[in-house]
């Protein structure tokens, strides 16, 4: 789980410094029309949205909340992958090193684990 954690921490600081790049050296709107105009931009952005729908899913699966689920999507939407790698880390904390745990969320205790 260790291996996780550091995975999702070096995750969200490199979409950290990658998001603040682009907000201070980038022309979103003028640059966001050229890579849309690309075939290859179009693929690029509905992978990253399918990879954000599939992640909504799961975090869906896991919360209780339907507020919460909600906050996580919109983040999923706005600021991509930044906010999975955010997800992942309080997910892994409150598993407390127990993998089912980490992937099921509050169902865990719904399943037999015998």
């Amino acid at each position: 789980m260790r291996g996780i954690f550091a995975l999702a921490l070096a995750c969200f600081f490199i979409m950290s410094a990658a998001l603040a790049w682009g907000f201070t050296s980038g022309d979103f709107w003028r640059e966001g029309a050229i890579l849309t105009s690309l075939p290859w931009g179009i693929i690029s952005i509905v992978d990253i949205y399918t990879g954000g729908a599939l992640f909504a899913g799961w975090i869906a699966y896991r919360e209780h909340s339907i507020a919460r689920t909600a906050r996580w999507i919109v983040l999923i939407l706005v600021l991509g992958h930044w906010s999975t790698s955010l997800y992942v880390l309080p997910a892994l904390a409150s598993s407390e090193g127990d993998v089912q745990r980490f992937w099921m969320g509050g169902h865990l205790e719904a399943v037999d684990r015998t």
